[in-house]
């Protein structure tokens, strides 16, 4: 039996109040090319999608009209990039920041609604958060089924800088993820190669910050032929200038 979402309320009046700021760049967004409608939905959901991040299938859906914007954007929240890129990566209450603010398009209520939705993700999974954030009645009545969503409330009346991007604020990982991604890769312990995490052996197979002697034998070896290559083209050039001139 599924727990029931905790109860959350907003930490500031802003969430309360309505934005009467005109002509920024939080204006309902108007959208009639299904063009426009995709890349918003990479832009909201990935920041950035590279060739292989895109979804064609769904992508075509969209187009002919088989699924509406709302679908657009889970398949983009259950696909492989999001998982990789942004579940994997995070614990489960970076997770729900990411998608509070990917989907809802704000912030978080404080500890309170991190935890609620926490409690969601870890009996439901992905799948059951995301569902459950776009079948909210508040993304009902901020996006609907047919606008992309995006930051509310970035600028308010009254004050004079509005927050940061959700994406410049909030990168798709922490910092923690980015040192286990870090040790993963062979680094010199010493700091002699101006790489160093906490003075720890990064790959095993590095003895005294230094490659498997194999590897120090074949790169020498490469340089030694690179070397001699150098040298013979040098040599033939020169006899061939000095050939050109004597028959000049």
């Amino acid at each position: 039996m599924a727990l029931p979402l905790l109860a959350t309320r907003p930490i500031t009046q802003n969430a309360r109040v309505n934005n009467f700021s005109i002509g920024n760049d939080e204006a309902p967004r108007i959208q009639v090319d299904v063009d426009e409608v995709i890349e918003r939905a990479y832009r909201q959901i990935f920041f950035h999608a590279f060739k292989a991040d895109r979804e064609p299938i769904l992508e075509m859906q969209l187009r002919h009209g088989a699924i509406t914007t709302r679908d657009f954007i889970r398949g983009l929240l259950l696909s492989r990039k999001f998982r990789e890129g942004f579940y994997r990566c995070n614990s489960n209450y970076r997770v729900v920041e990411q998608l509070v603010g990917r989907v809802l398009g704000r912030d978080v209520y404080g500890d309170q609604e991190r935890i609620a939705w926490s409690i969601v993700i870890a009996n439901q999974g992905l799948e059951g958060l995301v569902d459950a954030l776009l079948n909210s009645p508040e993304y009902l009545e901020a996006f609907g089924t047919d606008v992309v969503p995006y930051q509310r409330s970035r600028v308010l009346a009254g004050r004079g800088q509005g927050q940061l991007p959700f994406n410049q604020k909030a990168p798709r990982y922490d910092a923690y993820w980015r040192d286990i991604s870090a040790r993963r890769a062979p680094a010199d312990p010493t700091g002699r190669s101006g790489v160093q995490f906490s003075g720890e052996q990064i790959s095993p197979a590095w003895v005294g910050g230094k490659p498997p002697k194999f590897a120090q034998t074949l790169w020498l070896a490469l340089a030694a032929i690179g070397g001699l290559e150098l040298v013979r083209i040098l040599i033939t050039t020169a006899a061939a200038m000095l050939s050109t001139a004597s028959a000049g």
